[in-house]
């Protein structure tokens, strides 16, 4: 094996910019070198945009889990999803101190209200992630005793799944971001150009038809 030195490619131009800061300086750039030069390193922004930036790159996660849906929420902490690589590994243990709660598991009539009671507490702004088809739309335990999160909290993401894999609850988070970022992808109705096409069923069309748990204009459980 042979063993070459040779110089790295765009050293020189390193060099040059090395120059250049050197210059800018002490004052020596001047006219239109100086102005190609700002215009090569200065980025402008809005205010809103920078504070979107800084909120959605540090989300605070609540430490709380309520079923089997939080053993796939600790592990996204893990060596092997590692969840700061974006900045969101930090769970406080309390509301005061987080602004995302993630609902991993499923919601009891009972638990209901403590829940909103912890988001209430929550710092502003806020936002939630309903992980998994139990928080969702109480999926296999579709009973009397359990409610659906978007029944007495607002949620900004749906996470499906029983129970929803680790990669799953990252894409969850990195789609809240984009929110945050005001950067959202389109949903399907909008890529499809289907927006009007819902079928919105009225008090009189549900006799025998089973949607979700509750009929429209109910809030048993809520």
């Amino acid at each position: 094996m042979e063993v070459t030195r040779e110089p790295l490619p765009g050293a020189g131009d390193f060099r040059a910019r090395q120059l250049l800061s050197r210059d800018m300086l002490r004052g020596d750039l001047e006219g239109e070198a100086l102005d190609r030069y700002v215009e090569e390193r200065v980025m402008t922004t809005t205010l809103d945009k920078a504070v979107a930036w800084a909120r959605g790159n540090s989300f605070y996660p609540m430490t709380f889990g309520l079923a089997c849906c939080a053993i796939e929420m600790m592990s996204i902490v893990g060596a092997r999803m590692d969840i700061a690589r974006f900045g969101f590994e930090a769970f406080r243990a309390s509301p005061r101190q987080a602004d995302l709660l993630i609902l991993s598991g499923r919601v009891s009539i009972k638990m209901a209200p403590v829940i909103r009671r912890i988001y209430d507490q929550m710092l502003e702004p806020k936002w939630a992630i309903s992980m998994g088809a139990c928080c969702s739309s109480m999926g296999v335990f579709n009973n009397y005793a359990l409610v659906p999160s978007d029944k007495f909290m607002p949620v900004d993401v749906h996470v499906p799944g029983c129970p929803p894999r680790p990669e799953a609850l990252a894409h969850g988070i990195l789609r809240l971001r984009e929110k945050v970022l005001g950067t959202e992808k389109q949903g399907w109705r909008e890529r499809y150009d289907a927006v009007g096409t819902e079928e919105v069923l009225t008090s009189g069309d549900t006799d025998g038809v089973q949607i979700n748990v509750f009929q429209p204009g109910d809030t048993a459980g809520a």
